[in-house]
């Protein structure tokens, strides 16, 4: 994709979301850090569904230790890979405990050194928690990078590299949102709904996936009935 075309890329997602968020729902930074931990190979409802009633009771680092791993499992059971998430999630607040006075670092090298928290997981908590305009790449951005052409690479650290290097830095603080929502929502991992796309022109993808119904997309990525 060429810059200019990188430019209006994400020049129109700011246009139709001009402040996103996470879909992960969380307190504080602590929360964030376990809500992120949680939700690797597991979807954002699915973590939330089992972490408000969590939430209202853990906050700190301290009330989870308190919890238990068994305690915490009887909140999680139903996300998968609940019982070394919960392993993971009370040795990492031990080690906040013991290491960093309770607080969540602001600091890459720090946050991975936590149990169960990659390089993922810490570019999300320094994003969402601390602003830093990282790109966590999952496999929605992964997966959109590549296929639009964005910022193609075999693997995430090379995606991730790449995108730091084209997203131009008006877009940088929020561009990590916008690729997940774009793949989560549109440019779907078994098809792509392409006749909805607003970035339809500029994508790499072909061929672009025909719209349901007999209708027919127009100019500007929206469908007309046929």
């Amino acid at each position: 994709m060429k810059k200019a075309d990188i430019f209006e890329f994400y020049r129109r997602l700011a246009e139709r979301n001009p402040a996103p968020e996470t879909e992960l729902e969380y307190v504080n930074a602590y929360t964030l850090l376990v809500a992120v931990v949680l939700s690797a190979q597991a979807t954002d409802v699915g973590v939330n569904k089992a972490t408000r009633a969590l939430f209202r009771e853990v906050q700190t680092p301290e009330a989870m230790v308190a919890l238990g791993e068994e305690g915490l499992k009887e909140h999680i059971k139903t996300i998968g890979l609940f019982n070394s998430k919960a392993k993971n999630v009370i040795a990492l607040s031990q080690m906040l405990i013991a290491e960093h006075g309770s607080e969540v670092p602001r600091d890459r090298a720090a946050l991975e050194r936590l149990p169960g928290v990659g390089r993922k997981t810490a570019n999300v908590v320094l994003n969402v928690a601390f602003g830093e305009e990282t790109i966590a790449v999952d496999t929605h951005i992964f997966r959109v990078a590549n296929r639009t052409g964005l910022a193609p690479g075999k693997d995430v650290v090379k995606v991730e590299e790449k995108l730091e290097k084209v997203t131009p830095k008006p877009f940088r603080s929020h561009a990590h949102h916008w690729l997940i929502l774009h793949g989560r929502y549109i440019c779907k991992a078994r098809r792509p709904e392409c006749w909805r796309c607003f970035e339809a022109d500029l994508c790499a993808y072909r061929p672009k996936t025909p719209p349901p119904g007999g209708s027919i997309p127009t100019q500007d990525g929206r469908a007309s009935i046929a």
